[in-house]
């Protein structure tokens, strides 16, 4: 398997709206890739700003809790006051007590030591400007950071920074060049600006407009602090809609589909005013169906968010998660039969690269993920692997660390964790219990079978066979007139005949030939 990074050629946003909360899925080559949800009874999510108020200091951590009104404390630490607490600290003070708007001319404090103590610069009691940079996770409460910035759709607005970054991602240093050269010719005194990656090939009407809305922004946050009582939310950032548009869509997408005519609308003026070259991709949806059913994404969903994850030719994933850490388990099933150990494992291992990639962008795993492949004895296979992983990883925004595979065949991935993982819940009710007990993603399991017979029929020609699987799924498979089985007879132009295997688990099935022997998958690839 090459390392080289498959090109996507097609990337869609599809867009559901609930009564609950809002689904954005996008698919790259029509594969779900990351799902966001947006619930209508947030209150705190990353970007937002709150005046709140510092309730207590804690000298041993370095660090303050501080009061958002979120019920939960947050946490603001030394290292995410900024350089400019002072700053903007004391022009806080300044608005609250003058009306003072502009920072123009404010008074530029000393910077804060890059090693120092947090009761040196705030008390108990005072009130701080400050902005969601971690949701709250559990039982903790927001990780918060006082170095405010406000995200448009080409820069990033820092005050008090007053210096010019320009993405990493941007390579070519004469577009580098370029764009600060813009910057800097229409840069606001006491402002700092960050130049985003879809910044690239932009002109300076693109980038000036960009720029006035988000020091507008600040001048109408700026002008609430007066008459603001800490604490209290005083700014937030874009509905989850509006930011994922805004962070994820370019030039290279095809279709944005949506359901709700309102929500229609809004990435349509979006779209209009933001990137008028692909307002003609947004397609409101009509169908009876619910949208993630006409795009596959439910499927898709049963078969990523299960603690079982089943790929090809027998090989599935454990993916257990803790508060902590995520913990992911590689298994070959009982259909790899050709080659040598090594090479099987070899094989299963770059197979469940490709999926684990997918599923810690997908799940939106945070924190520590630790990925235990089937061993590798060859140092060859053990760099492939990882620089294989490496690659497959290069689409994903969240910062991550991947370290080489061990000597006992794992690998540990440190990820950025801004917000709590993205967990669905995939049972379906038993159709041998009314609902009782449950079992997981029986379409998935469906699915597989039904790819299973199609191989053994087209592809290894066998004439007879027939299935085992466990009592439960014989019972999904074979309830009512027209049952699964019945479609299979449909569509295959032969009867499958159906037995129960108490020693077999409710994911796993197997085939037998006439003589009862079991058949074995004679995969070519």
């Amino acid at each position: 398997m090459s390392t080289e990074e498959t090109p996507i050629t097609s990337k869609e946003l599809v867009i559901t709206s609930r009564e609950t909360e809002v689904q954005i899925a996008l698919l790259e080559d029509k594969k779900l890739t990351e799902i966001h949800r947006e619930k209508k009874s947030d209150e705190c999510v990353v970007g937002d700003i709150f005046f709140g108020k510092v309730k207590k200091i804690m000298p041993g951590l370095n660090a303050a809790f501080v009061n958002i009104g979120d019920g939960k404390d947050a946490f603001l630490h030394y290292l995410d006051l900024g350089l400019y607490a002072r700053s903007l600290n004391d022009f806080v003070n300044q608005a609250i007590s003058n009306n003072k708007k502009s920072i123009a001319n404010a008074k530029l404090q000393p910077e804060i030591e890059k090693i120092g103590k947090i009761g040196d610069i705030i008390q108990p009691g005072q009130t701080i400007l400050v902005q969601i940079a971690k949701e709250p996770i559990s039982t903790k409460g927001a990780r918060l950071t006082s170095e405010v910035s406000l995200a448009g759709r080409y820069l990033v607005l820092v005050p008090f920074m007053d210096k010019i970054s320009v993405s990493q991602k941007i390579k070519n240093s004469e577009e580098r060049n370029r764009l600060k050269k813009i910057i800097q010719s229409i840069k606001p005194k006491r402002f700092g600006i960050i130049i985003r990656t879809v910044a690239r090939g932009k002109n300076i009407d693109e980038l000036s407009t960009d720029l006035e809305l988000l020091v507008e922004k600040w001048k109408s946050l700026v002008s609430k602090l007066p008459q603001t009582n800490a604490p209290e939310k005083i700014a937030s950032e874009e509905d989850k809609i509006t930011s994922v548009i805004r962070d994820i869509v370019d030039l290279s997408f095809e279709a944005i589909h949506v359901d709700d005519k309102e929500l229609f609308q809004e990435i349509k003026s979006y779209l209009t005013t933001h990137i008028p070259e692909k307002k003609g991709i947004i397609k409101f949806y009509k169908g009876n169906k619910p949208l993630f059913e006409e795009m596959n994404i439910a499927l898709q969903i049963k078969s990523s968010f299960g603690r079982v994850v089943i790929l090809k030719h027998g090989v599935y994933l454990v993916v257990e998660h803790t508060e902590a850490m995520h913990v992911i388990d590689v298994n070959s099933g009982n259909r790899h039969r050709i080659g040598t150990s090594e090479e099987i494992a070899l094989k299963v291992n770059l197979e469940a690269a490709i999926e684990i990639a997918r599923l810690i962008r997908l799940r939106d795993m945070g924190g520590i993920i630790t990925i235990d492949f089937i061993d590798l004895h060859k140092s060859a296979n053990k760099t492939l692997l990882t620089r294989t992983l490496q690659d497959l990883m290069k689409n994903d925004k969240a910062k991550h660390t991947i370290l080489p595979i061990n000597r006992f065949g794992i690998i540990q991935i440190t990820r950025q964790r801004v917000r709590a993982t993205t967990i669905i819940e995939t049972s379906e009710q038993c159709p041998t219990c009314s609902g009782t007990g449950k079992i997981k993603s029986t379409l998935l399991l469906q699915e597989d079978i039904e790819n299973s017979i199609d191989y053994l029929i087209e592809k290894q020609h066998e004439k007879g066979f027939y299935l085992a699987v466990h009592s439960f799924v014989r019972a999904y498979l074979t309830k009512g007139l027209f049952s699964v089985q019945w479609r299979w007879f449909r569509r295959f132009h032969r009867i499958i005949k159906i037995a129960e295997k108490s020693n077999l688990s409710i994911n796993e099935f197997k085939f037998y030939n006439r003589n009862h022997d079991e058949i074995i998958f004679k995969h070519g690839e």
